[in-house]
């Protein structure tokens, strides 16, 4: 049995990925369903039990799959979680460089009078630690699923220019799982979430190949915005189209976000290059 599960290691990346993915959903649905019956009449809770789940079957999938394919019993460390003081450094780098990314953004668009700060409300200091938790889960989720999982499966075949691509395209293509005329409206966030995506495995490249540097940008770009967002600190003046200050008021589904973004992505290239 053993010798036919360690098989699929040797498949191509398209493959196993489909197995991978077939087996997870295998497991979720049949879950998944009752959960939707049972509470169909509130959504928000729907969605938050249900792809809790996902992701709990998600990484209990990974122990099993990385000791029965690869006889990796360690796999976290590939994937670049490593316990380790750089780490951790580079973790906190990571979200101060997010954190400032957002906010400074959002002053150079003050500057040019395309928004406007409002005065925070008594409720800033639990805006903000609720924040730092919602930001660092979506970014630890994302960053194993994309920049851990995916981007280890595709190096075992590709090359490194290929696995580069392919990993920020599936990160951004997978953001717009949506309807057809949503995909087409918020369009504009796409360039941007392919940039980004392209940004997060330079920057674990640059690093070691360690996974502190992604969580702590992904989650300090999250929590930035969703301070000023859920915060209510910020008011568009309307002075520029949506296309230049973003579409929803999502910053990275905009010219500036995505101009931004370019800058953060220059430097990061420089710092590959001085390494």
């Amino acid at each position: 049995m053993k010798s036919d599960l360690t098989r699929i290691s040797h498949y191509p990346a398209p493959i196993r990925l489909g197995v991978f993915v077939v087996i997870l959903l295998s497991l979720w649905i049949p879950v998944a369903i009752p959960i939707y019956l049972a509470l169909r009449s509130d959504p928000n809770l729907t969605t938050i039990i249900s792809m809790g789940l996902l992701y709990l079957e998600f990484v209990g999938l990974l122990f099993i799959w990385n000791r029965n394919i690869y006889r990796n019993f360690y796999w976290w460390k590939q994937y670049g979680l490593v316990l380790s003081r750089k780490n951790g450094f580079e973790f906190f780098q990571g979200l101060s460089l997010g954190l400032g990314f957002t906010f400074g953004l959002f002053i150079v668009e003050s500057i040019l009078g395309w928004v406007s700060f409002s005065t925070p409300s008594l409720k800033i200091v639990k805006v903000i630690f609720e924040g730092l938790l919602s930001a660092l889960g979506i970014a630890f989720a994302e960053e194993l699923l994309f920049r851990g999982w995916l981007l280890e499966e595709l190096n075992r075949n590709y090359t490194s220019l290929t696995v580069l691509w392919i990993d920020s395209l599936l990160f951004a293509g997978l953001h717009f799982v949506k309807p057809l005329t949503e995909v087409v409206r918020t369009f504009p966030q796409f360039p941007a979430l392919l940039l980004l995506g392209l940004i997060l495995v330079w920057s674990k490249r640059s690093n070691g190949n360690r996974l502190g540097i992604c969580i702590g940008l992904h989650g300090g770009l999250v929590w930035g915005y969703y301070i000023l967002n859920v915060g209510q600190l910020l008011e568009y003046t309307e002075k520029v189209s949506p296309w230049i200050t973003g579409i929803d008021n999502n910053p990275i589904a905009g010219v500036m976000g995505l101009f931004f973004l370019g800058i953060l992505g220059l430097w990061i290239r420089r710092k590959i290059k001085t390494n």
